[in-house]
């Protein structure tokens, strides 16, 4: 019985905690109290574990905070609006008998589909300002420990290979890529959006990037790309979230501002000095040397394959970024911020709506 216990234990071990450890380096540049790890594919034992835990955080905060939330803050608004309807003597004409009862009963049906699907949207986006803000807050500690620099990122590479990974590193690595396997879980999980294939191809790479610099032992320009892409993800969702609660246009707008500021300058300014980085410095700072034992990956073929997929999730920004620039000119002709990229979907789901209006 001890022995099955023992064996038990060592089988769930590494998908509750990092698998792995090793001396620390000696005289390191970064993270000195903190107990070093190497990569293991054990590690993707852990990620599993991530991967469940952020699907019951994601359906607790939905259900549990945000859909009440959004349901009672709108259907308080929701009653007020007819309180002061009915002040205002338009309940005599709903009872009219002139035909004005039936279109009272459609627009209400029609306040309360609009209602269902701005909680459901808000709920949705909560979970992602929620991961967002804390993730690049990790981030952001990890990346102030790391002698790495946003505007010249050649520190990345000196002292390569960084075999020895700090705690702090490897959560973030892991908890990152748990994230985004996750959210492509959901993708298609969920009813298909317009820009589904984007969506679908940016985090396919972006997963392939995160394991290939991990497995390859260029972590510390993973953690910088990391930093720059989570920023400007808090403000959409954020400004989504204002947008379903019926606040005054002014909140969105300048939210949705800010992250489209955000999203210039990480990732069309600073994400191409990471890219510039990747092509020039570090063909002249590693040597190109494949040597598994010593920790060596670097190639030729393996740094053509990293500049060309950070190349392509550029061009897919580019592509997003010109859809943010359509959002921004309807918020400057007085249109508002609405979502042209993937919040708003077809007709299915009105006609769900319809169905379920008709059922209740």
């Amino acid at each position: 019985m001890m022995n099955f216990t023992q064996r038990l234990s060592g089988y769930l071990y590494p998908f509750i905690f990092l698998s792995s450890p090793t001396t620390t380096p000696t005289n390191p540049d970064s993270f000195p109290t903190s107990q070093y790890y190497r990569t293991d594919t054990k590690d993707l034992c852990l990620v599993i574990s991530i991967i469940a835990v952020y699907a019951i955080l994601r359906d607790v905060l939905r259900l549990g905070v945000f859909e009440p939330f959004a349901r009672w803050k709108l259907f308080r608004d929701l009653t007020r609006k007819q309180h002061a309807g009915k002040s205002n003597g338009n309940a005599s004409v709903s009872s009219s008998g002139n035909g004005h009862s039936s279109t009272r009963i459609t627009l209400v049906k029609a306040e309360r589909r609009k209602m269902r699907h701005s909680v459901l949207r808000f709920a949705e986006q909560g979970w992602s300002v929620v991961y967002y803000t804390l993730q690049w807050g990790f981030g952001l500690y990890v990346h102030r420990n790391l002698p790495t620099k946003l505007l010249d990122p050649v520190d990345s590479w000196i002292g390569y290979p960084h075999v020895a990974l700090a705690a702090p590193v490897k959560i973030y690595y892991l908890t990152q890529l748990a994230f985004y396997l996750h959210q492509m879980l959901i993708l298609n999980a969920e009813a298909r959006r317009n820009d589904h294939v984007q969506m679908m191809t940016h985090h396919v790479i972006t997963v392939f990037l995160m394991w290939a610099s991990y497995y390859y032992n260029l972590t510390r320009i993973g953690c910088l790309i990391m930093l720059l892409m989570d920023l400007c993800d808090i403000f959409l969702p954020l400004a989504k979230m204002l947008r379903y609660l019926n606040l005054p246009k002014i909140y969105p707008d300048f939210t949705f501002g800010t992250f489209m500021v955000t999203w210039f300058v990480t990732r069309h300014v600073l994400f191409p000095v990471a890219i510039k980085s990747v092509i020039f410095d570090l063909p002249r700072l590693v040597p190109f040397d494949w040597d598994p034992e010593r920790g060596y990956y670097s190639t030729k073929g393996s740094h053509a394959m990293f500049y060309c997929c950070l190349l392509a999730l550029e061009a897919i920004q580019m592509v997003w970024f010109a859809m943010i620039v359509r959002v921004a000119w309807r918020v400057v002709t007085g249109q508002g911020a609405t979502d042209v990229r993937s919040d708003e979907e077809g007709d299915d789901d009105n006609d769900s709506d319809d169905k379920n209006d008709k059922e209740e």
